[in-house]
């Protein structure tokens, strides 16, 4: 039994869904070789069957998935005993993807109901589409949550203190919202990166307060409040000991070196 729905092209740039379908495939069913002009992933329901992708070929079955690139040759056929049931989505996409889909095969289980539910869109007069893209990120969001590793943790505390350095955010505040231990998100913070999460904050907010204070013309005062700093005695304290000047006479430098070019 195959079944395959007619999507319309909305051509997103990011990930655009252009077929899905569902299939309970007889005794060695194949496919190929082939290739696609678009992503496409199989997720198998039950059963088996083998994936060949650049020369490699994988036994599959239940819970496993299997990704075919763009213009890259593959070829896969259904077991002779027990043939696989399986879910595709196909999408085009303009964007550089996740490095999870590099890879030929992946195991999420957890995954079924996901591609299962996607089945509901053949039940939607309009807006199928959009309803696949939805739950097409929502597998996104999860095959990237089972592959954090101590770097997915790290880059995502920076992009927060890139984001948050204005406000009086805590170094332990940061690990709570990770779901991390504050001692063992330091460790491998500075594991990393060679310093404290601690010390890359103050850096950060000093950093922008000297271009405050230079570029934008801005007080001391209104540089300290700005970045995060809540006592202005501590953050003259703290910049004269970054840059050896006081933020004041940071800025009477600067502007001197500028009317000078």
């Amino acid at each position: 039994m195959r079944h395959n729905e007619i999507l319309l092209d909305l051509g997103l740039s990011d990930y655009n869904p252009v077929t899905f379908g569902y299939e309970t495939c007889s005794p060695r069913h194949s496919y190929g070789p082939a290739v696609r002009s678009y992503w496409l992933i199989h997720y198998i329901n039950s059963g088996k069957g083998s994936f060949t992708r650049e020369g490699k070929t994988f036994n599959l079955s239940g819970g496993d998935l299997f990704v075919i690139p763009p213009y890259l040759e593959t070829y896969y056929e259904a077991d002779s005993t027990d043939p696989w049931s399986y879910v595709w989505i196909g999408f085009d996409s303009n964007e550089n993807v996740s490095a999870f889909l590099q890879k030929p095969i992946l195991h999420c289980p957890e995954a079924k109901h996901i591609f299962e539910e996607m089945k509901l869109c053949e039940l939607k007069k309009f807006g199928k589409t959009e309803f696949l893209l939805a739950k097409l990120w929502e597998f996104f969001s999860m095959i990237s949550a089972n592959g954090k590793d101590h770097s997915s943790y790290t880059e995502i505390a920076i992009q927060y203190m890139k984001n948050e350095y204005m406000n009086p955010i805590s170094v332990s505040e940061l690990a709570k919202r990770l779901g991390l231990d504050r001692s063992y998100f330091s460790n491998i913070f500075k594991k990393q990166f060679g310093i404290s999460p601690g010390k890359y904050l103050s850096n950060l907010r000093l950093s922008n307060a000297a271009e405050l204070l230079t570029k934008h013309g801005m007080s001391p005062t209104t540089a300290a409040f700005s970045c995060g700093f809540t006592d202005i005695y501590h953050f003259s304290k703290a910049f004269k000991k970054q840059f050896g000047l006081s933020p004041r006479a940071y800025k009477e430098e600067n502007k001197k070196k500028t009317s000078i070019k």
